[in-house]
């Protein structure tokens, strides 16, 4: 695998960082800026809003642009947006600047995946996908544990300081190991690039994407009350359960590049029926410590298997503007978490139980499964129809002119 790679991960690692390490500061967010802790929660939508409204607009305005600076510019609107972080003297000014650390999130990942896919042979496209990600999910391992200890006893302006280094880290990784790319002329201009994400398997696939990741985003966003509250750990030990969600997740991004490369349908549909099995044993796993801590590595292994091949099978349907497709797969990836989120907050607002959200999201799993087999039957109805075509009957009986010198 080409060390260019390491680039991506390296901003991987730094956007994973800054998007989940707020969740663990908001009760110091809170208190320095004398704000209730909801409304400290609004920080949280602020990002995943730049990242809904950043990836589609970024990545069709430089589409033109050479790839390697187009990163290079993401990463620099990155860590202007964590230093405005740091430096925000309220609330408002800090979800502006949320907001703008947000923008180049999904951008980042799209272009970087079309990068990523052209730096190797096409037999290798979805694990070098999996190693940009998995600078992403290493920072659910070291990352974001590290930056929330940080905040604890530095202040949380630190942790979005140290999140600007890490990004100024990537930008001279993006210059000196990222080659120069050009960018794509698309036909039709930005009409044409939008063109792009008109059909229907395109939308099934995004569709596949809103609903596997809501169901990963129904459970994980309410794991701390289920550890607490059903598996009977403590606080203080939460910390430490979710750095094994980051190492269940490393594993299933890995496996999932892997395995895509040979079968990429195959591996998103038993990467969505094992999280559909892994979410509806949650009630039970929950009972005991050490199978509630098992349940949380493999919640992370079966929903982070499809991340690779649902980014690729997007880039598949959109080849006319795979920039735009990839990062339009961010979007969607946000808009999960947040669907999944409220949809998991119902199940547990309704008296159901501290597990109610893992039910729903093997529910919304379901979903994903029968979203993801409409889009392989439309596929394969068009298939079947181009091979049926009269055209294509025809040529079949026509004899190559090579051939026809031969004989």
């Amino acid at each position: 695998m080409p060390l260019a790679l390491l680039a991506l991960a390296v901003g991987a690692f730094g956007i994973g960082t800054t998007e989940f390490a707020m969740m663990g500061l908001l009760p110091d967010v809170a208190d320095d800026l004398h704000i209730s802790i909801p409304a400290a929660g609004h920080l949280v939508s602020a990002y995943a809003l730049g990242v809904v409204i950043g990836a589609p607009l970024l990545a069709a305005a430089t589409a033109r642009m050479s790839r390697r600076k187009v990163l290079i510019a993401l990463m620099g609107l990155f860590v202007a947006g964590n230093a405005l972080s740091a430096l925000a003297p309220d609330q408002n000014w800090l979800l502006a600047a949320r907001f703008l650390s947000g923008l180049p999130h999904g951008a980042f990942f799209g272009v970087g995946a079309v990068v990523a896919t052209g730096l190797v042979a096409p037999e290798r496209k979805a694990r070098s996908v999996s190693l940009m990600f998995l600078g992403l999910t290493v920072a659910n391992i070291a990352g974001v544990p590290a930056a929330t200890l940080v905040g604890q006893h530095l202040g949380w302006r630190a942790t979005f300081l140290g999140v600007s280094v890490i990004g100024v880290a990537a930008i001279a990784s993006l210059v000196l190991l990222i080659p120069h790319t050009p960018g794509h002329t698309p036909a039709g201009g930005l009409r044409g690039e939008l063109a792009a994400l008109r059909p229907l398997p395109v939308w099934l696939a995004l569709g596949t994407t809103v609903a596997g990741f809501g169901a990963l985003f129904s459970a994980y966003s309410y794991i701390t009350p289920m550890l607490t509250e059903a598996a009977g750990y403590t606080e203080a030990s939460v910390t430490l359960l979710l750095a094994l969600f980051g190492v269940g997740a490393t594993v299933g991004n890995l496996l999932g590049g892997r395995l895509a490369d040979h079968a990429m349908r195959r591996t998103l549909f038993g990467g969505l029926a094992s999280l559909v099995a892994v979410l509806a044993a949650f009630p039970v796993l929950m009972r005991t410590e050490w199978s509630a801590a098992l349940a949380v590595v493999l919640l992370g292994t079966a929903a982070f298997v499809t991340g690779s091949p649902l980014q690729l099978m997007v880039m598949e349907k959109a080849a006319a503007a795979p920039s735009l497709a990839s990062s339009a797969n961010q979007a969607a990836f946000n808009l999960a978490n947040a669907g999944g989120a409220w949809i998991g907050g119902l199940a547990l607002a309704a008296g159901f139980g501290a597990t109610a959200p893992a039910v729903a999201g093997a529910a919304l799993a379901v979903l994903g499964l029968a979203v993801a087999g409409a889009a392989y039957s439309v596929d394969r109805r068009r298939a079947a129809a181009v091979a049926g075509a009269p055209g294509r009957l025809v040529a079949t009986h026509l004899p190559a002119p090579a051939e026809h010198a031969h004989r």
